[in-house]
C-alpha cells in the first residue's frame, strides 16, 4: 500500500524537476533566441530606444545591432555598458522586445491598407496588370522579375524607380530608391528618358528631372559578399534618405558567377547565402512597408529520362515547356523546361513572381506566375521610350492608370 502511494509521488516530483529544468533552459536562452531569428535581430540598437550615449559606447566595441547585443553574456554586457547586473537585465528585455516579431490581426492589416492605400502597393501604371495584382507591386514583400536576356527586366526596374519618386497624389511613394546593380546595366540616361516620356506634363523642366535623379541612389556591387554587406547597411539609409523602394538587378548574376553547384558543398553555400539575403530583405520590406524588386535569370533543366532535382524546378518557375534534341545525335528527345534560376529554395523566398518572355517581335509577354492575391495571368507589352506599354493601350506615356 505504501509503495503504491509513494511511487506516484516520486514520478510527480521527477516530472516537476524536469519541467523546472526545461523552464530554466528556456529562461537561459530567452535572450539568445532573437539571434537565431536572423533578420529581426539585424535591427539597429538605436531603433531599440537605447540612449544615444549608450549606443555610441557600444559602437566602440562594434556592437551596433540587436544581434550583436543579445549574443553577449551578462558579464560581457556589464563590462561594455558599465552598468549593474539588474540594469543589464532590463536592457536585455528591452532589446529582445524591440526585435521580437510582433503579432497583428488580419483586421488591423485591412484597416491600415484601406486608410492609406499608397502604403499597400506601388502602381506599375500598367492598368490591367495593376488590376490583377490588386494595386501593383505589393509593399512589404519581395517581387521577382524573371526573363531571358533582352526582355526588359532592367527597363521595368528603371521605370519603377521613376514611379517610386512621384508624389503620392500621382500614385507614387514620394520617396527615394536604392538600386543595387550587379550587372552594370543601369542607365541614368534611360532613367531620364523614361521619366520625360512617360510623364511629360509632370517632368516639364530640367529641375524636376534633376530632383528625380538625385532620389535614385545607385550601388554597383559585383560580389555576393558586397551585396550582402550592402543589404545589411540599408536600415539606417532607409530612415535617413526616406527610401521607399529597393531594387536588386540582378540576384542571379552574382550568385551564378560565384557558386558552381556541380562542386561539392557549393549548393548548400549558395542556398545559405540566398536564404540570408532573402531574410534580411523581407525584414526591411515588412519593417518599413516598402516594396523590394529583384531580378532573376533563367536556366534550362533537362531530365534526360531522369527526374529533375526538386531544388531546380517549381511549377511557379516554368516559362514554357520544350522538347530538345539529344546531344548524341541518336534522334532521342530529352524533355526539358526553361525555368527561373536559383532553384526551389529561392522560389519559395519571393512572394510574387512576374515572368517576362518573348512572344513575337516586338511584342513580349508578362506572366503573373506566382502571387498571393492574383491568378495566373498573361499580358502583352512592348518596350518604348516611355518604358513598358501594354498592348491593351494602358501604360501609355503621360498617364498614370489607377
Amino acid at each position: 500500500m505504501f509503495i503504491h502511494t509513494f511511487l506516484p509521488v516520486l514520478w510527480q516530483r521527477e516530472a516537476i524537476a524536469v519541467c523546472i529544468a526545461i523552464f530554466q533552459a528556456i529562461l537561459k536562452n530567452l535572450f539568445v533566441l532573437p539571434c537565431r531569428l536572423g533578420s529581426m535581430a539585424a535591427k539597429k540598437l538605436r531603433r531599440a530606444k537605447l540612449s544615444q550615449e549608450l549606443c555610441e559606447r557600444l559602437s566602440r566595441y562594434q556592437i551596433t545591432t540587436c544581434q550583436d547585443f543579445l549574443c553577449l553574456s551578462l558579464l560581457e554586457l556589464m563590462k561594455v555598458t558599465g552598468q549593474s547586473y539588474r540594469n543589464v537585465q532590463k536592457l536585455l528585455r528591452q532589446v529582445s522586445l524591440a526585435c521580437a516579431p510582433k503579432m497583428q490581426t488580419a483586421y488591423e492589416m485591412k484597416v491600415r491598407r484601406s486608410v492609406n492605400p499608397s502604403s499597400a502597393f506601388l502602381s506599375t501604371t500598367l492598368h490591367s496588370l495593376d488590376k490583377v495584382l490588386h494595386g501593383g507591386v505589393p509593399c512589404g514583400s519581395l517581387t521577382e522579375i524573371t526573363s531571358p536576356p533582352g526582355c526588359g527586366k532592367t527597363q521595368f526596374c528603371i521605370m519603377m524607380s521613376v514611379l517610386a519618386t512621384l508624389p503620392v497624389s500621382m500614385g507614387g511613394l514620394d520617396g527615394a530608391v536604392v538600386y543595387i546593380d550587379t550587372e552594370s546595366a543601369f542607365s541614368a540616361e534611360r532613367l531620364v528618358e523614361i521619366a520625360g516620356n512617360r510623364f511629360p506634363t509632370y517632368f516639364d523642366s530640367d529641375e524636376k528631372l534633376f530632383c528625380m535623379t538625385r532620389s535614385v541612389h545607385l550601388y554597383r556591387e559585383l560580389t555576393c559578399d558586397s551585396v550582402l554587406k550592402r543589404i545589411k547597411s540599408l536600415e539606417e539609409e532607409i530612415i535617413s534618405k526616406k527610401v521607399k523602394l529597393i531594387i536588386i538587378d540582378s540576384v542571379a548574376s552574382v550568385v551564378r558567377k560565384e557558386f558552381d553547384t556541380k562542386l561539392q558543398g557549393n549548393l548548400a553555400e549558395r542556398s545559405n547565402f540566398l536564404a540570408r539575403g532573402a531574410s534580411l530583405l523581407k525584414y526591411l520590406a515588412e519593417e518599413f512597408s516598402i516594396p523590394v524588386i529583384l531580378t532573376n535569370q533563367i536556366t534550362t533543366s533537362l531530365s534526360n529520362g531522369l527526374a529533375i532535382p526538386a531544388d531546380l524546378v517549381s511549377p511557379a518557375d516554368d516559362l514554357f515547356l520544350s522538347e530538345v534534341s539529344g546531344a548524341s545525335g541518336s534522334g532521342k528527345k530529352e524533355s526539358g523546361c526553361v525555368t527561373a534560376a536559383l532553384g526551389n529554395t529561392w522560389s519559395h523566398s519571393v512572394n510574387t513572381r512576374l515572368i517576362l518572355q518573348y512572344h513575337d517581335l516586338p511584342t513580349r509577354q508578362i506572366l503573373v506566375a506566382k502571387s498571393p492575391v492574383a491568378p495566373f495571368s498573361v499580358f502583352f507589352y512592348t518596350v518604348e521610350k516611355s518604358g513598358l506599354v501594354l498592348q491593351d493601350g494602358t501604360g501609355k506615356p503621360g498617364r498614370l492608370d489607377s
